[in-house]
């Protein structure tokens, strides 16, 4: 079956490439999909234009987008199992994960459903001889990008608020992990969105990304990846004045106070380190310990790391799979030998598993990293892996002083019993979410993005609504009489 979605149809690519999608386990040939490239774009571009400028989605019925919303919400629930298993095989994620990204998916499809049309704007006093209103309206034209890690969570964040606002859009799920991006927009048809409205492009960022960024009839780019792409992609859009909104991921502290729960703080280090291999933009893998804790919390966190059982996704006895793709791996395994080489001590994993079932797979051990400084390039740069950095601290404001310094600001969090504390240093953290005893939770009603170069804009909550949203002022003056300005 043909695989990009373009006006309302499925089609193949107009120059007849197609590109594998591997599967992380094992390095087998999932499928083929088809392999898109500037011809492509520029179709799909143009047929988002078409129905935005001439169709009635824009500007039709809001309870139309809401029932469209609605009803994916609804097909996720009943696909489910389907979906997870299509996302685990794509990305090698346990399928407890990918069943949890399904709800996810869904919880963000019911909220935008729930939120459209119910803002009709603002009336603004312009005294008695004017009526003044604020009304909001739809970007136009929008090019989603997201990343690989988690393909079809990361695409819902994007696509349910631009439709629940009115836009038209042209997706791009990673060319890596493709295949439940290609079930959702599936689901958007099924579920009536309009010919045009929604449009699926597959390829490299190279090519098929630039494309849809550089494009002049696109009005908004939203991307969710690395920081170097986000940086080509700002400038790219900066030609055509875009708008532009961006999550660049970050390198996210996770402070441990002397007066934490010792067990419950050691059990979410783990669950925030390598949680999908680590594969996480909020990741916690940069952890800062009370010294009078810390040689305590580093021996308990390797003893227990080392009990995680690696393996197949679909196996419902692993905990965690491996990492997305060879290149990827590789990526990794080169930033243990940096940490090495910048004299961190290296107190377990950094290597590949040695069972012989996982070694066609892109595996590496949970790896926990001691004695390291703030200015080592594994503590500063997003690792992107199963790596997990050891710092300590003395004091509060020492504490602070480290889980800033960061050129990335995405989230972080704090461990204390004393809610004073807790309240003074989430104050004081420079992020975009805090957690405090907790970490990696977020909801739809709560605005997801970061400081720093963690991006620019806001997803999810009434925020990631606005982003896809034009504020428009409109006055009229109801007693137009002659001003007489000029007397001539």
């Amino acid at each position: 079956m043909p695989s990009l979605y373009v006006d309302g149809r499925w089609t193949a690519s107009q120059n007849g490439r197609e590109r594998e999608v591997i599967n992380p386990f094992d390095a087998s040939v999932l499928t083929t999909v088809d392999e898109a490239d500037e011809t492509d774009v520029d179709r799909a571009v143009r047929a988002a234009r078409r129905a935005f400028d001439d169709g009635d989605w824009a500007f039709g019925p809001s309870k139309r987008r809401a029932e469209v919303l609605r009803a994916v919400a609804g097909m996720l629930q009943r696909d489910k199992e389907a979906i997870a298993r299509a996302e685990t095989l794509d990305t090698g994620k346990t399928i407890a994960e990918a069943r949890i990204d399904v709800d996810d998916v869904t919880a963000a499809f019911s909220y935008y459903a729930d939120m459209t049309g119910k803002d009709a704007g603002r009336n603004v006093d312009a005294g008695p001889d004017a009526v003044s209103r604020v009304v909001y309206e739809p970007v136009g034209v929008c090019s989603l990008i997201a990343p690989w890690n988690y393909p079809l969570l990361q695409a819902s964040w994007k696509v349910a608020p631009a439709l629940a606002a009115g836009n038209t859009f042209v997706l791009k799920p990673s060319e890596i992990t493709p295949l439940s991006t290609i079930r959702m927009v599936e689901l958007l048809e099924e579920a009536g969105g309009p010919p045009g409205v929604v449009n699926l492009v597959l390829g490299d960022g190279a090519t098929v990304g630039a494309a849809m960024v550089s494009h002049p009839e696109v009005d908004l780019v939203s991307f969710t990846g690395g920081l170097l792409t986000g940086r080509k992609i700002m400038a790219s859009a900066a030609e055509g004045v875009k708008k532009v909104a961006l999550e660049l991921g970050g390198k996210n502290p996770n402070v441990v106070c002397a007066d934490a729960d010792f067990e419950t703080a050691v059990d979410y280090a783990l669950a925030a380190a390598f949680l999908d291999s680590g594969q996480v933009c909020s990741a916690g893998s940069r952890l800062i310990v009370a010294d009078e804790l810390h040689d305590r919390f580093v021996a308990e966190l390797a003893d227990r790391a080392e009990r995680i059982r690696v393996g197949d996704g679909l196996d419902p006895d692993s905990e965690t799979g491996p990492l997305v793709s060879a290149e990827h791996l590789a990526k990794v395994e080169k930033y243990v030998e940096i940490a090495r080489g910048e004299g961190a001590r290296l107190v377990t994993g950094g290597r590949r598993p040695d069972d012989p079932k996982l070694a066609s797979g892109f595996f590496l051990l949970p790896t926990v990293f001691a004695d390291c400084e703030r200015g080592m390039r594994v503590v500063q740069e997003e690792v992107f892996g199963p790596v997990v950095t050891v710092e300590r601290f003395r004091t509060e404001d020492e504490a602070v002083e480290l889980a800033n310094d960061t050129r990335y600001g995405l989230t972080g969090a704090v461990w204390t019993n004393d809610a004073s504390r807790a309240q003074r240093m989430a104050n004081r953290l420079r992020h975009g979410t805090i957690w405090i005893n907790d970490f990696h939770p977020y909801l739809p009603q709560a605005e997801w993005g970061g400081f720093g170069q963690s991006g620019v804009g806001r997803e999810l909550g009434p925020s990631g609504l606005d982003e896809y949203r034009e504020a428009k002022h409109i006055y009229q003056n109801i007693r137009p009489e002659p001003m007489r300005w000029f007397r001539g």
